[in-house]
């Protein structure tokens, strides 16, 4: 394990009707699947949920239709994905902050700038051929702890325990799948795609390259070649929500052809504290 890097992680169970994860470690509650008719106190009953438990904010991912009990609660919209659910309702990205502070962004003229920058590069694909030195594929489970300890090597924190091998396995048997660039006999680049069958979605996410091999555009190779797999799965929706203080990967998507959804203020431990989220969005079939 790298030094300075300690494996923690938050909860994730169900609550009325819903998905959430919760801790101490991002400091927040998630409500991370919420269905189209949940419980009518739902917002009020996490609001109290997290005052009970302490934390500084409340993050939302609902339906629009959803929303509207959300708004009277007190959440504020940060972010929307359209026609992102089955029946064509939009995703809205929903805060709460029970502190001040954790809605003020200390670096914001840094965070808007990096977008500028991001927003600037709009659909200028400039990436070749992937050199046939390096190999992309999708990863096996017999990859897991090579992938671990990648993770390991880039991330001070991640708001999931991605450098734990036995959530990797977990996750690759239930909703994720993840590919690699395999360089000199290891695993220099990872990603994963995490997939909502039900609404024909896939988060991008998860990217992380090995410090020895930057500067090689690997996070765009990936990302291409994931968007041609998810294809295959008939996935009409590719979001990612990825750090606002890192202007390559805001670039790499804006360069791919997503669009912005919002900004996410203080959102996710990442890297070693926490730090504000850009959700991007695609429509990759034009059916929807």
């Amino acid at each position: 394990m790298c030094k300075g890097f300690v494996l923690r992680k938050d909860i994730i169970e169900n609550f009325k009707g819903t998905i959430i994860q919760h801790g101490k470690y991002n400091d927040r509650l998630y409500l991370m699947k919420c269905p189209s008719s949940p419980d009518q106190n739902l917002a009020d009953d996490l609001i109290r949920l997290t005052q009970k438990k302490g934390y500084t904010k409340i993050f939302a991912k609902v339906p629009e239709f959803v929303s509207r009990q959300f708004f009277l609660a007190g959440f504020i919209e940060e972010a929307r994905i359209p026609k992102f659910y089955s029946a064509g309702e939009s995703a809205v990205f929903m805060s709460f902050y029970l502190d001040k502070n954790r809605s003020n962004e200390p670096h914001v003229e840094k965070l808007n700038h990096n977008l500028a920058i991001a927003l600037g590069k709009e659909n200028k694909k400039t990436v070749s051929d992937l050199n046939t030195r390096y190999v992309i594929r999708k990863c096996s489970e017999h990859d897991v702890d090579a992938v671990a300890n990648l993770y390991r090597q880039v991330f001070a924190s991640y708001p999931f325990p991605i450098q734990d091998p036995d959530y990797l396995l977990n996750t690759m048997r239930s909703n994720a799948e993840y590919f690699c660039i395999e360089a000199e006999n290891e695993i220099a680049a990872v990603c994963a795609a995490e997939i909502d069958r039900k609404n024909l979605a896939a988060e991008m996410t998860d990217f992380a390259t090995s410090p020895g091999w930057r500067s090689k555009k690997f996070a765009q190779h990936l990302l291409a070649f994931m968007e041609r797999e998810i294809k295959k799965k008939k996935i009409k929706t590719a979001y990612t929500i990825a750090r606002a203080m890192s202007v390559a990967m805001n670039i790499t998507f804006c360069k791919s052809g997503y669009c912005l959804a919002g900004r996410l203020k203080n959102n996710t431990n990442i890297a070693g504290s926490i730090e504000s989220m850009n959700v991007w969005y695609k429509s990759i079939n034009k059916d929807k």
